[in-house]
């Protein structure tokens, strides 16, 4: 069976280990060496890992105890945000030289539809090998790229050949392709879910397509509609180059675990009035606050209030936020706290970009 047009051509562009290459490119005595970006062999947690680090499974979102213990000879590195969205505002200058449909997912990656481009080049493939040669001359720098006739699967492909890569999956290719995964690689698909499906029998693309749409949604909610499309290649999200954000927020960790509702209290009134920075700077407010709790032990508590009226002031952002903190006792020292915003005044633009939506370009090229 083959997938009926039209079809949209993407490419889903991501930096090789961006903040650590950046950290490697601008300071030449942490070249081929294993390095950690944020975090340190006491406290905090890794923002990104070096090429060379991931060879002893330094990841990142990993505690900078546990990267030490497999990689010994880490060195772990300050991040510099300011420098990081330098780079990508050099690089997103480079996208819109081929396409002004181009929506960042994050400093360092994002979707570019390239169906109608600048270029006047029909070919998605060459168009990523352009884009990819132009951001090493700008930033020294390399990227990889996966191109495909939908957001889900060039993101998918994107991860194929790096680092310094890129895979086409054409429209003949798109479902054999699918298939063929191993259900780890399905963007969406986390590590709970993935023992889930396991006991279920389902390893791998072609595993999870003879599941029902019936036995999915019974087994992953709403998520198992999602499933049943994906791997059937129907993916209509288009590439938005506004995207609202669906929630705002801010959030310190600790030099020392606190265990004092008090200095906690006062740790919020500085989160809060980062966030209130942020809404304002953005226009934005919220009904719903989350305040998150991350203990000593790692695990993490979340707990949210939805109010009747939008807030984006730092007084009731506090006041609603303490009142979270103090409804149930804490169950351990505490490491982390994190204030955020949802239920924007925003989300009439937003559309979940799961949902389908109706694809108005008919695609008469190869790719």
């Amino acid at each position: 069976m083959q997938l009926q047009g039209p079809f949209r051509k993407i490419i889903h562009v991501d930096m090789d280990a961006f903040y650590a290459s950046v950290e490697q490119l601008d300071s030449p005595e942490l070249q081929g060496k294993p390095i950690a970006v944020g975090g340190n062999e006491i406290r905090g947690v890794v923002s990104a890992a070096s090429y060379e680090a991931r060879k002893y499974g330094v990841k990142s979102a990993m505690s900078g105890v546990l990267a030490r213990k497999y990689c010994p000879n880490l060195i772990f590195v300050k991040p510099r945000y300011n420098r990081y969205k330098e780079v990508s505002k050099a690089i997103r200058d480079i996208f819109h030289k081929f396409t002004d449909l181009v929506e960042p997912l994050s400093l360092d990656e994002a979707y570019l539809d390239v169906t109608e481009n600048k270029k006047g080049n029909p070919s998605a493939t060459l168009l990523a090998e352009e884009i990819r040669k132009q951001i090493y001359a700008k930033t020294n720098l390399t990227a990889s790229a996966g191109i495909s006739i939908n957001k889900f699967i060039a993101k998918v492909a994107s991860d194929y050949n790096k680092p310094n890569g890129q895979k086409t999956v054409t429209p003949e290719e798109a479902l054999s392709f699918l298939e063929g995964l191993d259900i780890r690689k399905f963007y969406g698909i986390g590590k709970v879910t993935t023992q889930k499906m396991y006991a279920l029998g389902i390893f791998t693309g072609k595993d999870l397509k003879a599941q029902s749409l019936e036995f999915l949604e019974a087994h992953f909610g709403k998520s198992g509609s999602f499933y049943y499309k994906v791997v059937r290649g129907i993916h209509n999200s288009p590439v938005k180059s506004k995207r609202p954000p669906k929630s705002v927020g801010a959030e310190r960790t600790f030099e020392t675990n606190l265990s004092s509702e008090i200095f906690m209290v006062d740790k919020l009134q500085k989160i809060a009035n980062e966030l209130d920075s942020r809404l304002k700077k953005s226009v934005i407010a919220g009904r719903t606050l989350t305040l998150k709790i991350k203990y000593s032990d790692f695990s993490t508590q979340s707990r949210s209030k939805t109010l009747p009226f939008y807030i984006s002031d730092k007084s009731m952002i506090l006041e609603t936020a303490k009142e979270l903190l103090l409804q149930d006792q804490l169950e351990n020292s505490v490491r982390l706290l994190g204030i955020s915003l949802s239920n924007l005044n925003t989300q009439n633009q937003n559309k979940n970009t799961m949902e389908d939506e109706k694809v108005s370009v008919q695609l008469r090229i190869d790719f």
